[in-house]
């Protein structure tokens, strides 16, 4: 293998699949330390992989879903157009389609590029005709994402415990997020983050829990909090928000130093939790983001499966109920749960009472 390949890593869906692989690129940058590496994925999850040290350029495409008002469909699909033409002048020489099993879509798009080679997963013997690099996938139980993913890895000869994930906020972001909080809460105390939104039913904890839990934990640490939410109307066909839900636990703890943070733009959300000692969250993209970020996190699982998505390489207690719906975990369970990521994750003292 050439000491200074150039790779192209496609990746196309949520943002806590993104997170899974950021620890392949520091494999990568390890084993390469020279090698160009570059990331294709679509614009909405672009804010997860920038500022990453670990990559040389990121591009994206922007989905017809995700098109900005006033820009026509014709106008998404000349600019992906575009967008091959210039990876092909790249002249990768692999391609690797970063998610787990076989990727028609991303096999079609990396086959578009024209690299030298494709490395990515197959599931039959005959899947591996256009495929020059090819790694059977077989289910394993117990495997988490991020070690799913990084079984490609071994193609290249790169072997061992994948590292951690990593998400890496913009500095201008970081100092808009500061200046809110200096702005609410001047004293230095356990700033816990807690994030309310969740896109599947089976993983939303009821207002009450929330307001309870936070009220228990600011008397038993006198914590700040951050309360993280996806702004909107609930009742949003497209884009449903959690507004009414965040108005309803902010009029509940008005005597709580608790800083209402709406996340209108992704790389808020990343700022915000970067600031965080302590994230309580469901399952979902908030939860991948606060691990890449090294925060200890307090999780609510319900219809997901755990072994494959908890938080990974950063302490963490995860909860999840036998009927597999998180409004059946009760506040006090929240709490002790809460106790023991404290003591797991090592805080300082001055944060445990």
């Amino acid at each position: 293998m050439d000491a200074n390949p150039k790779f192209l890593l496609i990746r196309r869906d949520n943002i806590g699949d993104l997170v899974c692989i950021t620890p392949l690129f520091r494999a990568l940058r390890e084993r390469f330390p020279s090698a160009r590496i570059c990331a294709l994925v679509n614009s909405y999850n672009r804010p997860v992989l920038e500022n990453n040290p670990d990559i040389d350029e990121i591009f994206s495409y922007t989905k017809a879903k995700h098109r900005a008002a006033g820009q026509s469909l014709v106008g998404v699909y000349f600019d992906r157009i575009r967008l091959i033409l210039k990876l092909r002048r790249e002249r990768f020489d692999y391609a690797i389609l970063a998610a787990p099993g076989y990727q028609e879509r991303s096999l079609r798009l990396a086959r578009l590029i024209r690299p030298k080679r494709i490395l990515g997963f197959i599931e039959t013997e005959h899947q591996g005709g256009v495929i020059e690099l090819p790694v059977r996938h077989f289910p394993v139980s117990a495997l988490h994402e991020v070690e799913d993913v990084f079984r490609l890895a071994g193609a290249i000869g790169i072997t061992g415990t994948p590292p951690a994930a990593t998400v890496y906020p913009a500095a201008q972001e970081v100092r808009r997020a500061r200046g809110r909080m200096a702005q609410a809460d001047e004293c230095p105390r356990l700033t816990i983050g807690i994030h309310i939104s969740a896109r599947k039913l089976s993983q939303r904890w009821p207002v009450k829990c929330f307001t309870d839990l936070v009220d228990r934990l600011n008397q038993q640490f006198e914590a700040r909090f951050l309360l993280f939410w996806s702004p909107g109307d609930g009742l949003n066909p497209l884009h449903p928000g959690d507004d009414a839900k965040a108005r309803e636990i902010m009029q509940a703890l008005p005597e709580i130093p608790i800083l209402a943070y709406p996340t209108h733009q992704l790389g808020e959300l990343i700022a915000g939790l970067s600031l965080c000692d302590v994230v309580i969250c469901s399952d979902g993209g908030a939860m991948h983001l606060a691990a890449g970020l090294g925060k200890p996190i307090l999780c609510f699982f319900g219809q997901s499966d755990a072994s494959h998505w908890y938080p990974w390489g950063v302490p963490y207690v995860l909860l999840q109920p036998e009927s597999r719906d998180v409004r059946d975990i009760g506040v006090t369970e929240a709490l002790q749960g809460f106790g023991a990521l404290v003591a797991k994750a090592n805080l300082p003292a001055v944060f445990r009472k």
